[in-house]
């Protein structure tokens, strides 16, 4: 292959932000922050290790998921609680905010709705930044443990990846069989895992998460949600994961209800306003 003599200059090539954000309309931070100081708490789902409860939460109510025991990365997917469809887009999420979410970003949905369903108000793992390998915290870059990349890579049959977990949480909540449950699985975002990417391959990369037993990372719901959480089988992640090797802890989800009147002035987003005639 031979190298363009204008190669210096093409690689040169001003980087610019794809999606700029200025115009993307932001949460009332202020708002959620008076109403997360007087919060009931209404419900709460242990999650096993190895394993993926799901669970309800009312629009305008908060979420916490909690480290509890020990280091313990979750994988997250949320739903429209009255139509499956609408669902967590990873993708988007990170072309709008980046790699790893924090305090302000939102969980976009799919289309044709594309409308925030979760913004996180509250990460007591917001110190740590990225690190000295570029790794941060709650990435929207890995896609989920699933049981066929563990078979094409290992050739084993494991079903306590991530991917299985949650499907069997969503067919338990639901009523739906394993097979009806499994398309709605989608891309997570990875609670509490700590990655990057390498520098000399660009590859994906996992570390040992930081997060360690009182942390906590908090939702305020936009719309109706059905969660479900996966107590990732790498446990901390910080060796492998896709087996039985690695030591695991549960996970802790607690629903919370704001006082009457902490919200006044909120509202539930709308639907994405594109017509959808598509040049028709």
């Amino acid at each position: 292959m031979t190298t363009p003599p204008d190669a210096a200059a093409r690689r040169a090539a001003r980087p610019v932000i794809c999606y700029p954000t200025e115009t993307l309309p932001t949460p009332d931070m202020a708002l959620y922050a008076r109403a997360r100081t007087d919060l009931r708490k209404i419900g709460e789902t242990l999650v096993p290790p190895r394993d993926a409860r799901a669970f309800r939460v009312p629009a305008g109510h908060f979420f916490r998921i909690g480290c509890v025991d020990g280091p313990q990365v979750g994988d997250l997917n949320l739903w429209n609680a009255h139509d499956l469809s609408e669902r967590f887009f990873s993708g988007k999420t990170r072309a709008l905010h980046g790699t790893h979410l924090g305090m302000g970003h939102r969980m976009w949905s799919t289309f044709p709705h594309l409308r925030p369903m979760a913004t996180l108000t509250h990460d007591s793992l917001e110190w740590y930044g990225f690190d000295d390998d570029g790794a941060g915290v709650h990435d929207v870059i890995g896609t989920r443990c699933d049981p066929y990349t563990n078979a094409l890579l290992s050739g084993g049959q494991y079903h306590h990846c991530c991917h299985s977990n949650l499907i069997r949480a969503l067919a338990a909540e639901t009523g739906q069989s394993l097979a009806e449950a499994e398309p709605h699985i989608h891309d997570v975002l990875n609670v509490f895992m700590c990655t990057g990417f390498t520098r000399d391959t660009h590859q994906y990369f996992m570390k040992a998460s930081p997060v360690r037993p009182g942390d906590y990372l908090e939702f305020f719901a936009e719309i109706d949600l059905i969660g479900a959480l996966s107590a990732c089988p790498g446990g901390d992640c910080g060796a492998q994961h896709s087996s039985d090797a690695a030591t695991c802890h549960p996970l802790l989800v607690e629903v919370f209800a704001p006082a009457p009147g902490a919200l006044d002035g909120w509202m539930a987003p709308q639907p994405n306003r594109y017509d959808r005639t598509h040049g028709s």
